[in-house]
């Protein structure tokens, strides 16, 4: 690279005058600015970061909201460092993503944010693809409320935005699943405060995703993050953590197996040693390539696992190991027993992560009343109900009914996922929310499928709702009919997680969003008759692109 000698000139700057494994104190500042603002070829972000670490702004962040003025130029990014988001021109507001690791919180936690969302936001809560909540709709002027109250309810939002190691996701049902191999939530208990308290953790080039799997029956996509760690066992017997690197499948990428078999008491030390890698090596002049996948691909895995060695302070094993089966797809619906006899935990279907306040409230108290008082988030954008005795089902099923929600699905609503779409993200290009329950409408009136299928509809090329591990992913775009403008998707088939890991190819760009269910249809319906007894993952891979084109093309006749 053409910037590694200045680079690296900033990055001596940068750890001589912070302890790299405490604190940075404010006069180093000084000194990362001086080395950071010397290396030209820097990204403006790299330099706004030197110029004022970004968790050192929260004044600037109380004087906007008492001036009533929206963040501008760099500051929206470095507004992100604490949860917000500025989402102009989508709307004038603020988003407060919230950090819930390994998506688990209580009732009394759920409450707060709906009086949050109702008193100070849009009057609705959704659940992200990171196991997380989101609250929209909050005006210039109480962004800095809204942190504070979230902060009171031990739901810090530090980090969870910007160049910072995002919401950690982990297995939903950890301590209550017969299936799974190890309790994920001391783990990350011990990672997430590891995170929170580590001054350098926030030193990084751009976002960085980890995920640990357990081994239970909700499916956590554990191989799509930065670091991946999905439960395996030695050939001694011993119950460790198997590391993946480097997924990122917004660039068709997922996570690496490395070999490496980290025990859970060595995954936060682990996780800090690569972490310092990206941090001292990541890419500060390209913003494109400052993701770690690229450092790997750059280095090669050799290389960077020899550099984490040396901070891991000795060799990392690399035994034989069996893996954990995976999780069921749409598991994270429905009944299930729990390893603890008599309890149940029931997975609740929400319209594509999006439920009013007074629906989080009812389903606080009915995870009160009827379960522990738990809320257990997934990547599914629903939640769970855990530890139900099996005498209370019946009453739990009515109450979730009862404020228009549901404990089951079709086969192709289980699976359902969208962004926010441009209703709320500037990004996006077309109306995921909107299209997706249209969607779903008008399939589910015409079709009964098989088996489960994962649709996923994402706005602009971040991917958040990751469309190219989904068996159909629709990637927002414009298309152009006539002289006019309409909002579109580009038709991907064929993607997957896990036991079914593949990047979805593209069969069709630019399709109007007022054509895509019968072309969907079309394509579920030559599935069902060919081969109902196979995947249709496995029916699109023996179909190439223009068989299945030929099949969308029927649709433009049909009713």
């Amino acid at each position: 690279m053409s910037v590694s000698k200045e680079q690296e000139e900033f990055l001596r700057g940068f750890f001589a005058g912070v302890d790299v494994r405490g604190d940075a104190k404010p006069a180093a500042n000084d000194a990362l600015s001086a080395a950071h603002a010397a290396a030209a070829a820097l990204t403006p972000e790299e330099k706004a970061k030197a110029e004022k670490h970004p968790l050192d702004r929260w004044d600037e962040l109380v004087a906007r909201a008492e001036a009533g003025t929206p963040p501008k130029g760099i500051d929206v990014l470095m507004t992100k460092y604490h949860g917000l988001f500025w989402v102009a021109p989508a709307q004038d507001s603020f988003m407060c993503r919230l950090r819930i690791p390994g998506g688990i919180m209580t009732s009394a936690q759920a409450r707060g944010v709906a009086d949050i969302a109702e008193e100070l936001g849009g009057g609705f809560i959704d659940i992200t693809t990171r196991a997380n909540l989101q609250i929209r709709e909050i005006p210039v002027d109480k962004g800095v409320e809204v942190i504070s109250r979230l902060a009171e309810l031990g739901l810090l939002p530090r980090g969870s935005g910007a160049d910072n190691i995002r919401n950690i996701t982990a297995s939903p049902t950890a301590g209550i699943d017969a299936a799974e191999w190890l309790d994920t939530r001391p783990t990350v208990r011990a990672l997430s405060h590891h995170i929170l308290n580590t001054r350098d953790m926030y030193a990084l080039p751009r976002k960085f995703n980890i995920a640990l799997d357990g081994g239970g029956a909700v499916a956590v996509l554990e191989d799509t993050n930065d670091i991946s760690l999905r439960a395996a066992r030695s050939a001694d017997g011993t119950l460790v953590y198997a590391l993946g690197l480097g997924g990122i499948t917004g660039h068709m990428d997922f996570a690496t197996a490395t070999g490496v078999a980290v025990e859970p008491r060595d995954v936060v030390k682990l996780c800090d040693a690569i972490l310092r890698v990206f941090i001292q090596h990541g890419d500060r002049s390209d913003r494109k390539k400052a993701r770690l996948k690229y450092l790997l691909d750059r280095w090669g895995q050799a290389r960077f696992l020899a550099e984490v060695e040396t901070l891991f302070g000795r060799a990392l094993p690399r035994p034989a190991l069996e893996m954990a089966p995976p999780g069921a797809k749409h598991g994270h619906v429905g009944v299930h027993a729990q390893k603890q006899s008599g309890l149940h935990y029931v997975g609740v279907v929400t319209p594509l992560g999006r439920i009013t306040v007074e629906q989080a409230r009812a389903l606080a108290g009915l995870a009160e009343q009827f379960g522990n008082g738990e809320w257990r988030l997934t990547v599914w954008q629903n939640l769970l109900i855990p530890n139900v005795p099996e005498a209370s089902l019946p009453a739990l099923l009515e109450g979730i009914a009862a404020i228009g929600l549901t404990h089951a699905a079709s086969h192709l609503r289980g699976g359902l996922v969208a962004c926010t779409g441009n209703a709320g993200c500037k990004f996006a290009a077309s109306n995921t929310k909107r299209h997706a329950a249209e969607l779903a409408d008008w399939l589910d009136a015409r079709i009964a499928l098989p088996a489960p299928i994962n649709i996923h509809l994402t706005g602009c090329h971040h991917s958040c709702a990751q469309h190219y591990v989904a068996d159909i992913g629709l990637l927002g775009t414009k298309v152009e009919r006539g002289e006019d403008q309409l909002e579109g998707y580009d038709l991907h088939v064929g993607g997957g997680a896990g036991p079914e890991q593949k990047i979805g190819r593209l069969i069709r760009p630019k399709v109007a969003a007022d054509a895509l269910a019968p072309m969907v249809l079309a394509l579920l319906r030559a599935w069902v008759d060919a081969a109902p007894a196979e995947s249709f993952q496995s029916f699109t891979a023996r179909h190439d692109n223009a068989a299945l084109n030929a099949i969308c093309d029927k649709a433009e006749v049909m009713a």
